[in-house]
């Protein structure tokens, strides 16, 4: 939103935010606010959000969470993130179920459709019949607050703010089968990374107690801590004292804890599955998501390889920067402007 608003030019931006209190998404000469009282994921959404922009004037409405008002009187953009909530339609409640279910009628309705990877892209052809001339491919990026910081500062802060102590590698993200922690759990019980401690930012997601469950099973009580939900600034502490990310999901639509990784300077050994391998590029280890045994030795390898660890800094550092906000915003806007030239 920030990007977009520094890159608008010409163009005037509306902002589309509930009245629920919240202060303005961005705060910039050409962006607008209209308050709207239909709430985000409201039933009657269809119904009222259409009534509510009568006689805005907008020459297209873009939907970010890709389901939009299928009534409204002007072009709309969806943009699709990923497709979990059909291929794990177990992670989502059942209003959440109602809701997303409409992708199919929106790919159809959108004048133009944003995905954030080439593996959504696919995803979005093959599993929801979309429309493969309507798709731009653009990719996210780590916020600007997700970048190198003193080392030992950020050793320092990690220890006297959160409680990390020594040497560790750090998984950032939600605990939920998706995301196959467990993998990474037996992994740690191989003897070349026997002594390697695991740090664990993230909220507790559904069926998670199969991870504590499993940590206990493993004997790893002392050597994995889950610190729970983490504000932004603290996992930007951690990601610079960490030796080396963790990421070992089975899906991803794009895969945005490796660029903020990235971003920091870190190491990062990731699943060679769904959109991670176009997003880490050649600036990470790429391991199958279930080979336990690879990823103890992948693991490993980033730990004593002094020399792979700063080619995976240099590397990474630099994909992130071509991962741009500025350069997502300006191919955003472009499809605006074919959007409303019809």
């Amino acid at each position: 939103g920030r990007a977009l608003a520094h890159s608008g030019g010409a163009d005037e931006l509306v902002v589309l935010q509930s009245r629920r209190g919240e202060p303005p998404i961005v705060e910039v000469g050409h962006v607008s606010h209209r308050r709207l009282w239909t709430p985000p994921h409201h039933r009657w959404e269809q119904a009222t959000l259409p009534l509510e922009l009568l006689g805005a004037g907008l020459d297209l409405l873009h939907s970010p969470d890709f389901i939009p008002p299928f009534r409204a009187r002007f072009p709309t953009v969806i943009t699709v993130h990923d497709l979990g909530f059909r291929l794990y339609p177990e992670a989502v409640t059942a209003d959440s179920r109602r809701y997303y279910g409409q992708i199919d009628r929106a790919v159809q309705h959108a004048a133009a459709i944003i995905a954030v990877s080439e593996s959504t892209r696919r995803d979005l052809v093959d599993r929801a019949n979309a429309p493969a001339d309507r798709i731009r491919v653009i990719y996210e990026a780590a916020d600007e607050a997700f970048r190198p910081l003193d080392r030992s500062a950020a050793v320092k802060g990690a220890r006297t703010k959160l409680g990390v102590e020594g040497s560790f590698i750090l998984f950032v993200g939600t605990v939920e089968p998706r995301k196959n922690l467990p993998t990474l759990l037996r992994a740690l019980t191989a003897p070349e990374v026997s002594s390697v401690r695991l740090v664990v930012a993230g909220s507790r997601g559904w069926l998670s107690d199969e991870v504590f469950r499993l940590v206990e099973k493993l004997h790893l009580r002392g050597r994995v801590q889950f610190l729970g939900h983490t504000p932004p600034d603290d996992v930007v502490t951690l990601y610079n004292a960490a030796d080396a990310v963790a990421y070992p999901s089975l899906y991803e639509g794009f895969g945005l804890p490796v660029v903020e990784a990235m971003a920091c300077g870190t190491p990062v050994v990731c699943s060679n599955t769904s959109s991670l391998p176009e997003v880490a590029g050649d600036a990470a280890l790429l391991v199958e998501p279930l080979d336990v045994a690879a990823w103890a030795k992948a693991v490993a390898r980033v730990l004593e390889d002094r020399a792979l660890r700063l080619e995976l800094r240099e590397k990474g550092l630099r994909r992130a920067a071509v991962l741009s906000w500025k350069r997502a915003a300006r191919e955003t806007l472009e499809v605006y402007r074919e959007v409303a030239a019809g």
